[in-house]
Formats: structure tokens, sequence, C-alpha cells
């Protein structure tokens, strides 16, 4: 398995902005909230499911080094332990 060719840093912030600026406005529907989302930050290519790895291994397999960064639709982290996930929007 090769590595991306960028750090953890540029990943979630490439992530953060690609889903920001080019995503959301599209995915943020009642039928994904709460679905997981997977982007490639180098392509912008995202895939949306109930599954991580799924999501995950969708974009691998078309890029076997994509640099991957992943949310939960409409909520402040992916999971959570030992806590509650907080709805980002109504």
């Amino acid at each position: 398995m090769s590595y991306p060719k960028l750090s953890d840093e540029e990943i979630i912030q490439r992530g953060k902005e690609f889903y920001e600026k080019h995503i959301r406005s599209q995915v943020e529907t009642v039928e994904n909230i709460g679905k997981l989302i997977s982007i490639n930050v180098e392509t912008g290519e995202y895939e949306i499911g109930d599954d991580l790895l799924v999501t995950s291994r969708r974009l691998q397999a078309k890029q076997p080094d994509a640099a991957i960064w992943a949310e939960r639709i409409g909520y402040d982290a992916v999971y959570a332990v030992g806590g509650l996930l907080v709805r980002t929007i109504q």
C-alpha cells in the first residue's frame, strides 16, 4: 500500500474545504443525514454510504494511493466514543 503525498494536516484542511465549498450543498439532504461521506482530497471525488470502510475502498479502487478524508453528513464527528454526536444542521 502506498501512502498519500499529503500530510495529515493537509488532508484535513483540503477535506473540510472541499466539503464546505463544493459538496455540502449537494449532499446535505434528508435522506443523507447521518450517512458517511469519504472524499478524495486530491480529485474531489466522493462516495456516500453507511460504512466508512466501503466508501473509502470505493475511492481507493479508482485511485489506490488516494488521500481520503471522511465526515458524517450533518454531524460534528464521524463517531462518538463515550459521548454524543451533535447535529450541525436541523
